[in-house]
């Protein structure tokens, strides 16, 4: 098995903002994805959300603030799983529920050192 990361990224501006009941039920989806995915025992890390602010560290000790709110998508968080394949892999990130909210699943292989 092959270890893939999960990025979620969404437009900024297009975050919802539903009632709690609404903000209820799609946590919820994405609880029972993130269980179905955990079931098949693909899930490594069920990751976490990350908070719209940061700091972005460069070479010569330079530290600017970041991410940029300027552009349009942004990471909202990250899920580990392990698969035998990209294919397979691509098929898991077709169940996320932020497909329907307007935003999108990276899935990236794992290398390790």
């Amino acid at each position: 098995m092959k270890e893939f990361l999960f990025i979620y990224r969404s437009d900024y501006l297009s975050i919802p903002q539903g009632s709690p009941e609404q903000m209820e039920a799609l946590t919820l989806r994405w609880m029972d994805w993130i269980k179905s995915i955990g079931i098949q025992n693909k899930l490594t890390d069920r990751g976490n959300r990350l908070t719209t602010t940061g700091k972005v560290v460069k070479s010569n000790d330079v530290v600017i603030n970041g991410p940029f709110m300027e552009i349009k998508e942004f990471i909202g968080g990250y899920t580990l799983i392990k698969s035998t394949s990209y294919d397979d892999a691509i098929e898991l990130a077709k169940g996320c529920p932020i497909l329907s909210i307007g935003g999108n699943v990276e899935v990236r292989e794992i290398d390790p050192v």
